[in-house]
């Protein structure tokens, strides 16, 4: 299984685990709530569903509403898919939410597992916290030496550019502190992601849709056309 692919999964495991979905709504979920997954197409969703399907972690299961199979077998269209977490995929994404290998701490992972931060223990925040600033903190050096050697040779447009990167690191490694301290005095975030998963932009620190206060907006009701 790939990086990409594996990430997709556990997020889509980790969607689920709030509440049953079809295709259409988890998608959009991935889109809006969990930024990283902005450029995921149907193409890549649904062949990442029928794998989970096959390994035991989801069921498909038809909608809820007789009237939208009936909708759409009279106009021709495949009714709804709603896909369910199985105990074993409840299973399978408590054994991932423990993980705090090297990948944990890699951009993309590292955003999907801080979405995910409400419904993970505290020694696992931590670690993952910790490994992710180690890491930006060996960027930031490389980035440093690099352009001490390289200072002269650039014009003033690519030398801004460096800087911006390194700003842009440097903004991170701060909020990291934060956090980290912030889970050292025992203290949880406003709106931990138990009630909706939080969007990160990795190349600021920012968090795109943490909620600070109540529960994240669910997304507006798809049509009878999704499956």
């Amino acid at each position: 299984m790939g990086r990409r692919s594996g990430i997709l999964e556990f997020a889509v495991l980790g969607l689920l685990r709030e509440s049953p979905m079809h295709g259409y709504e988890l998608r959009k979920r991935l889109n809006t709530s969990l930024g990283v997954f902005r450029a995921f197409s149907y193409g890549t969703l649904y062949p990442c569903l029928k794998t989970l399907v096959a390994n035991g972690w989801l069921i498909e299961e038809p909608g809820n509403a007789p009237e939208d199979a009936v909708s759409a077998a009279l106009a021709g269209r495949r009714a709804k898919i709603v896909y369910r977490l199985t105990a074993e995929g409840k299973e399978h994404f408590e054994e991932l939410l423990s993980q705090t290998g090297p990948d944990t701490y890699e951009d993309e992972h590292f955003a999907a597992r801080f979405a995910f931060f409400g419904q993970t223990s505290r020694d696992v925040r931590m670690r993952v916290l910790e490994g992710r600033r180690s890491r930006l903190e060996e960027r930031l050096e490389k980035m440093r030496s690099s352009l001490a050697r390289t200072r002269e040779r650039l014009d003033d447009y690519t030398l801004e550019l460096q800087r911006h990167g390194m700003e842009s690191v440097e903004r991170e490694v701060r909020w990291l502190n934060e956090l980290i301290e912030s889970e050292r005095a025992g203290r949880d975030l406003k709106g931990s992601a138990s009630e909706g998963p939080a969007s990160l932009d990795t190349t600021t620190g920012a968090t795109g849709g943490l909620p600070r206060s109540g529960k994240s907006p669910r997304p507006d009701t798809p049509d009878d056309t999704a499956t």
